[in-house]
């Protein structure tokens, strides 16, 4: 089997053409002696996007019990490809280098994967792609909970249903369409007036309130996204469908290439030191958290170098769309 979209990171293993695309960002951003730090990168650059895809292809045809672990590293050595687009200097110490989040050294018995969390640390990996790359500052000590990751993640609808008997966001309507329509009851989940939901709206996206119309906001595009994602409207990359969290919180920049990496950390971490009870999820089928993980990972092989060919592709200039 092999991992979709593996194919698309080709054109970049090449020297020349590395050193040239590079050369061309730094210049755009006005980088001093970018000529000679793209030579200098040209070659780690490679390095990153071939170690990051031998990862991704080699996850495909793993058991699930080492699988996130290879999809967390593989997803990193792309991260770090991408990072030398706008950082020509990575890394520059060493405390860029740690995976910049952490997680419960030891589960409690009634662990459950969904009412986990993560936490950011003050320095590594995660807050320097999420600023350099998405410009999204992270705060020390902030947590992010395994549910409303997963929960974010609009392929995963029809299994969070069946599980979890939730409906945490909504359809809104297609990639490329120039309007989206927004149910009107979103206005119960929010809590908010008419007025107040339009306001709140526009100022979270790149939507502008146009009419109401059979119970729903009509809002037009004013711009392309950015870097080929949506945030912080949610991507079904199966239907090219646009959805609105349920949760108020939700609706803010995030691109949910973050989330991926979260959730892959957390479950590379259990695979790795919690191994008891990682083989009875995998072994007993006792939990509905299963069958979510399994959905994530599937939907992650696709998306995670989609994202980020995507965002390559954005950087150098060149037309996204697969």
């Amino acid at each position: 089997m092999t991992a979709p979209y593996l194919h698309l990171f080709y054109p970049f293993q090449s020297v020349e053409t590395a050193q040239k695309l590079l050369k061309a960002c730094y210049q755009k951003h006005q980088i001093d002696q970018f000529e000679q730090k793209s030579y200098n990168n040209a070659y780690s650059f490679i390095y990153y996007v071939e170690h990051g895809l031998t990862y991704l292809q080699q996850s495909s045809n793993t058991p699930t019990s080492i699988r996130p672990v290879l999809m967390f590293y593989g997803m990193v050595q792309l991260i770090k490809a991408c990072l030398l687009t706008v950082d020509p200097c990575y890394p520059e110490s060493t405390s860029v280098l740690a995976h910049g989040v952490s997680t419960r050294k030891r589960k409690k018995q009634s662990y459950e994967f969904l009412q986990d969390e993560v936490k950011v640390q003050k320095n590594g990996l995660f807050s320097h792609f999420s600023d350099k790359m998405f410009h999204v500052k992270q705060i020390e000590g902030t947590k992010y909970s395994m549910r409303d990751l997963l929960f974010s993640i609009p392929e995963l609808e029809t299994s969070i249903k069946i599980t979890k008997n939730k409906s945490p966001f909504l359809a809104v309507g297609k990639v490329g369409d120039s309007f989206i329509q927004v149910p009107q009851s979103i206005l119960d989940d929010y809590k908010m007036t008419k007025d107040r939901f339009i306001q709140h709206f526009q100022k979270q996206t790149s939507f502008v309130y146009d009419s109401m119309k059979e119970e729903a906001f009509h809002f037009n595009e004013t711009k392309q996204p950015r870097s080929c994602h949506y945030s912080p409207l949610l991507y079904n990359h199966e239907k090219s469908t646009l959805y609105i969290p349920r949760k108020k919180e939700q609706l803010t920049f995030f691109p949910e290439i973050l989330s991926h990496y979260l959730l892959l950390y957390n479950l590379s971490m259990i695979c790795r030191y919690e191994t008891e009870w990682w083989g009875e999820l995998l072994h007993t089928f006792n939990s509905s958290d299963l069958s979510l993980i399994n959905h994530f990972l599937n939907v992650a092989t696709v998306k995670i170098p989609f994202y980020l060919h995507g965002y390559l592709f954005s950087t150098f200039g060149i037309d996204c769309e697969v």
